[in-house]
């Protein structure tokens, strides 16, 4: 296994630790951001290192992080462990505190990276399980950021493998589509590539703003709308983004099959993508 990286030092897992006193063990008091590592050098960084200081923002303790030397600890951990191609997490904690729900004044941050090798593509397309277990609760600040407790998805997850699906769609509070439990969600049809806008509880990934960006190259019309379960049986074609898996397609939801109409669009898209890949 790879070394880890914390507060500075890179060192084995064995001697990494966290205490018990952390807020982000304890409470979820923290946020992650996981990246691809292409060619040594992390993919779209500043667009993760500025959802992560808006989420901190959100958390209101991103005084406690000192970015520059976070971005210079990435370079040195990627250079460190020799990783031409992996998946980088970055984790981010208030840190130790008082017992209570009440933040100490001032925080100081706990700072862990991994670097874990990068998963296959995958070569077949998904199927999907619309999740009953837990939904999406878009009135949350935390839908919009990384926050550290993924249990809903984790529900979600385990919930759609029991049905023997790949990944689970999950809803709202009003019914509509989020996003998959480690993805954003889209949709083609009559031209235009629409994903939920991040007020339904969609996490603003940095994938789904690269590709909303490549749209128009790959002649459709980028739109942030809605979606409901019924609209995945007339669209043309579905798939989901993150920044790792990049664009997966998907081939049924809920045992119906979804629409592959729109494969030569799809595979423009992937190709922008591959080349924005090996620009850097």
């Amino acid at each position: 296994m790879m070394h880890v990286w914390q507060d500075g030092r890179i060192v084995v897992p064995e001697e990494a630790h966290v205490s018990i006193a952390d807020r982000g063990l304890l409470l979820g008091d923290g946020l992650f951001e996981t990246m691809a590592v292409h060619n040594a050098q992390v993919f779209d960084l500043d667009a993760h290192l500025e959802r992560l200081a808006s989420g901190l923002g959100v958390l209101g303790f991103v005084q406690a992080v000192d970015f520059l030397k976070l971005r210079s600890g990435i370079a040195r951990y990627i250079a460190a462990e020799e990783a031409s191609c992996a998946v980088l997490r970055v984790t981010v904690t208030r840190g130790a505190g008082p017992r209570g729900l009440a933040p100490p004044e001032a925080p100081r941050a706990t700072i862990f990276m991994t670097l874990s090798p990068m998963p296959p593509a995958c070569e077949t397309p998904l199927s999907l399980h619309v999740a009953t277990v837990t939904r999406r609760n878009e009135h949350s600040a935390l839908s919009r950021i990384k926050v550290l407790p993924y249990l809903d998805n984790v529900l979600a997850l385990s919930e759609a493998r029991a049905q023997g699906a790949d990944d689970a769609l999950l809803l709202n509070t009003r019914g509509t589509i989020a996003c998959a439990t480690v993805a954003n969600v889209f949709v083609i049809r009559e031209g235009r590539l629409e994903t939920p806008p991040v007020c339904d509880g969609a996490l603003p990934g940095t994938m789904r703003a690269l590709v909303l960006c490549l749209a128009k190259q790959a002649g459709l019309a980028p739109a942030e709308n809605s979606l409901h379960v019924r609209d995945l049986a007339q669209a043309d074609h579905f798939f989901l983004t993150n920044s790792v898996s990049r664009i997966t397609e998907a081939r049924q939801c809920n045992g119906l099959p979804l629409g592959r109409r729109a494969g030569a669009a799809v595979e423009r898209l992937c190709a922008l993508v591959a080349s924005r890949f090996d620009a850097k």
